[in-house]
């Protein structure tokens, strides 16, 4: 992963070839009394609304299932008392399930002991909330390594490690202020510091900038994308924000009335959005903004050739185009050739700009409208991975702006 010209780092692209980091299968949860009752009638076809009127039972979570790749930002939108706030809790075993299963590295959660449920909530599973939570009465060191304290640390190292954060989240110098002394976008990187000081490999994060102001809100998404960049953490990030979501998410999973309505990357979800409610969280959002290159690139917009001899090339430029692509052993651009230089192609191999697969909309636009031909999108490593052009970025821009196309 790298930053892009846009001005702040792509979302954490999910490698899908490792095993989930988290597997949630059929997990429900009823409050009140008698679940049973109330899971038999969903399990006949009835609504929330209808089994609290009728039992008093309150469905909170029903039959939720979807997994969580190891290293991705999982992010979890919904209304207030949509459940996912109910959920994350199902995850880390806050709440106890009604019904179904929660695996975190191939481990029920669900039916986990006391103790063993413990140790991972102390060293491999940490949590930030919206309130800061900080202890007033300790110095931001102190409130950052509070967690290896309880987890029996000792002193020294635990105040060597939560250093370490600290300098990563920006707060080194502030070390030995009290929470009060700092502002609100301070303390909430201090909950973060005290959450990565254990040294995760997941986080979950229930509305944790909500209660930012914009500014300061974005400065610590941008926080967490760094982090996220160097380390690769497993993270489930709980919010209200479309364009949070859209900004930090690998894929998002909204939720409606304790259902999983829908479960994809954010360019899937703002292209084909599953009902009315999901459409509803676009309005009045300019979507186009988080599309990138891998959104808009066409894998067979252009021929390709790696052996550069005529035959080769005049096949390649068999149809209509005017130029190919020209690719090494490694699947890396070398350049292009033009169909007007089939006599002599091994000498006329052209240089072409790339275009990094993460770039945003903008930055697109504005070296596709620098070139008439289409431009090569390749991965972090250099690889070629599709083309995009003027016709696909109109495309593009139609389709999400509509009416504010100018």
């Amino acid at each position: 992963m790298y930053s892009n010209s846009a001005g702040f780092p792509p979302a954490v692209e999910t490698d899908v070839t490792h095993s989930p980091k988290v597997v949630v299968d059929g997990l429900c949860k009823v409050f009140g009394s008698n679940p049973t009752q109330a899971l038999d009638m969903l399990a006949l076809g009835a609504t929330k609304d209808e089994i609290l009127a009728r039992t008093g039972q309150v469905v909170g979570v029903h039959n939720v299932s979807f997994d969580v790749q190891e290293g991705e930002i999982f992010v979890l939108m919904g209304l207030s008392g949509s459940g996912k706030s109910t959920l994350i809790r199902l995850i880390n075993r806050l709440v106890e399930p009604s019904a179904g299963k929660v695996l975190i590295d191939g481990r029920d959660v669900a039916a986990a002991r006391r103790a063993e449920l413990t140790a991972l909530r102390r060293k491999d599973m940490s949590m930030v909330f919206q309130s800061f939570a900080l202890m007033p009465q300790r110095t931001v060191l102190s409130n950052a390594a509070f967690g290896l304290e309880v987890a029996g640390v000792g002193k020294k190292e635990r105040e060597t490690r939560a250093m370490a954060v600290l300098e990563q989240v920006g707060l080194a110098p502030f070390c030995q202020k009290l929470p009060s002394e700092l502002s609100g976008g301070m303390q909430q990187r201090v909950g973060l510091a005290r959450a990565l000081a254990v040294n995760p490999s997941m986080m979950i994060m229930d509305e944790a900038f909500s209660a930012l102001d914009p500014l300061k809100r974005k400065e610590m998404q941008n926080v967490l994308l760094q982090l996220q960049k160097e380390h690769r953490r497993t993270i489930i990030f709980v919010s209200h924000d479309l364009e949070e979501a859209l900004r930090i998410g690998s894929r998002i999973a909204i939720m409606e009335g304790g259902r999983l309505v829908q479960v994809g990357a954010p360019h899937e979800i703002i292209s084909n959005p599953a009902d009315n409610y999901v459409r509803a969280f676009f309005e009045g959002v300019d979507t186009s903004r988080y599309l990138t290159a891998a959104d808009l690139m066409r894998v067979d917009a252009v021929p390709l050739v790696r052996n550069l001899d005529t035959a080769n090339v005049a096949q390649a430029l068999n149809g209509s185009a005017d130029y190919a692509f020209v690719l090494d052993a490694e699947h890396k651009i070398r350049g292009f050739v033009a169909r007007e230089a089939l006599g002599s192609a091994t000498s006329k191999v052209a240089q072409i700009e790339c275009i990094s697969r993460a770039a945003l909309l903008d930055h697109v636009v504005s070296r596709v409208m620098a070139t008439t031909r289409a431009l090569p999108v390749v991965d972090e490593d250099g690889r070629y991975c599709g083309a995009v052009d003027r016709a696909v970025v109109l495309e593009a821009l139609t389709r999400t702006r509509g009416s504010h196309v100018c």
